[in-house]
Formats: structure tokens, C-alpha cells, sequence
């Protein structure tokens, strides 16, 4: 991976293996070699966080009062099935079984790039997911995303 990149980014569908482990696409591990940090995300897919961008978003989450009941029960969801993975030699990470069944996973998964994290899906419901978004992307607008179009 270019050094001078330092976001996420592309599609690649490894498998998951019968231990419930992944293959990292080759792009992404110099960034995880020293450790995933994999947490629920939305839509039922897995997010993979390097440290510093896992401690950098839990560091937002820190300002959140936990007396607002929404963020209290965010943060439940989001940490109570987080772990903490370091790839192996052969760059594969192991999927807890929370996760697995969170996300779908059984052998055909898609992993995507998102800027500063990576996403884990099961391959049909990513297909699902896309294409459910084609319309909304091509009509994304200065409402939607003010200042980047």
C-alpha cells in the first residue's frame, strides 16, 4: 500500500473459513498488522478499526452524557461486541462468533474500504445493500452533503 495513503478504500470479497476466520485484503494489512479493533457497525456489517482510529472515535463518544438514554444504549451495542484481533502471519484475523452472527457471516463476505475504517459484510446482503443505493448516491446533493459536491 502507498505510505502516503491513509484511508481505506476498494471492494474485495475474501471467505471466511470454517474457523471464522477472515483473509485481510493485502492492501489493508500493512495498516493492521499491529492490531483490528472490530466493533458492530450499521446495517448489520462489522466495522474493523485501526487503533488509532478506534481510540479517536471512542474519544467523541467519551463527550456523549451517558444520561442520554440514546447513547447509553449506542454505546452498549457498539462496545459489548467489540474485540481486539491482531492478524496472523498469513494476514487472516479471527471473527468472533458475537460478530459473525451480528453481521450474516457465513462463508462469502465482501470487505469494504471506508476511509478510516473497513467494513465486514456477508456478501449477499452488501450486493443488496449497493444496489439498494445507486439512486440515492447519483442524486446526492449540496442538502445531503454541503460543501463536497
Amino acid at each position: 500500500m502507498n505510505p502516503d495513503v491513509s484511508n481505506f478504500f476498494g471492494t474485495y470479497t475474501p471467505r471466511l473459513d470454517d474457523k471464522g476466520r477472515l483473509f485481510l485484503p493485502a492492501k489493508f494489512r500493512p495498516r493492521l498488522e499491529t492490531g483490528i479493533v472490530l466493533t458492530r457497525g450499521q446495517e448489520n456489517c462489522i466495522y474493523g478499526w485501526t487503533t488509532e482510529s478506534f481510540n479517536a472515535f471512542t474519544d467523541r463518544i467519551r463527550n456523549t452524557p451517558f444520561t442520554n438514554q440514546a447513547a447509553r444504549n449506542f454505546n452498549r451495542m457498539f462496545f459489548s461486541g467489540a474485540s481486539s484481533e491482531v492478524p496472523d502471519k498469513q494476514g487472516r484475523i479471527s471473527i468472533p462468533s458475537v460478530l459473525r452472527t451480528w453481521a450474516h457471516l457465513d462463508k462469502e463476505c465482501t470487505v469494504v474500504g471506508a476511509m478510516d475504517r473497513i467494513e465486514i459484510w456477508d456478501s449477499g446482503r452488501w450486493d443488496e445493500f449497493s444496489a439498494s443505493q445507486e439512486g440515492p448516491f447519483a442524486d446526492m446533493s449540496e442538502e445531503v452533503m454541503p460543501g463536497i459536491f
